[in-house]
């Protein structure tokens, strides 16, 4: 695996202090520090606040197009993929999981990351309707996969129980 470059690193440890101690822990030295770069090198990749909130956007719509491409190709097909992968991203603390944590940390205090947020949920939303056939259990698949989520991101045990049950989850759902 390659060494990240000092421009990722920045953007992990903005990612870092983000779900650790929210907006208010986040300074452009506290960054840098953390990445192990100077603070003009942090400000070489991202000249301010704002671009480091622009790289997580980035950051999060790549990998949230990556994750829709994988769902497309899952051999088990779109809604199981989407089930299982609520409770394995939490816990395996995949790089969507943590960029999704540190966007859900800012999302109350910067409207741009409310609207990627949306566009994501969206397309969310239109590839599992495809594969299931109405919006309403496309809704459905949803909730009990954001449910998962939470509870896999919270650290609830029972969660990862519920692996070895999704096919029986997916079949009530969608019969």
């Amino acid at each position: 695996m390659a060494k990240p470059t000092a421009k990722e690193r920045v953007l992990d440890s903005y990612e870092e202090i983000l779900i650790e101690q929210g907006p208010g822990g986040v300074t452009l030295e506290a960054v840098a520090a953390r990445a192990g770069v100077s603070k003009g090198g942090l400000l070489y990749h991202f000249g301010s606040k704002e671009a480091l909130v622009d790289g997580l956007l980035e950051r999060l719509s790549r990998l949230s197009d990556e994750d829709l491409e994988q769902a497309r190709k899952a051999p088990e097909g779109v809604v199981s993929w989407y089930l299982r992968t609520a409770i394995t991203d939490a816990t395996q603390r995949k790089p969507l999981h943590r960029t999704t944590m540190a966007t859900i940390r800012i999302m109350l205090n910067e409207p741009r990351v409310f609207e990627v947020v949306q566009i994501y949920n969206q397309k969310v939303h239109d590839l599992i309707s495809e594969h299931v056939g109405d919006s309403l259990t496309a809704e459905l698949v949803i909730l009990v996969g954001d449910g998962l989520y939470l509870r896999s991101a919270l650290g609830r045990d029972d969660a990862s129980r519920l692996l070895d049950r999704i096919d029986e989850i997916k079949a009530r759902i969608q019969p």
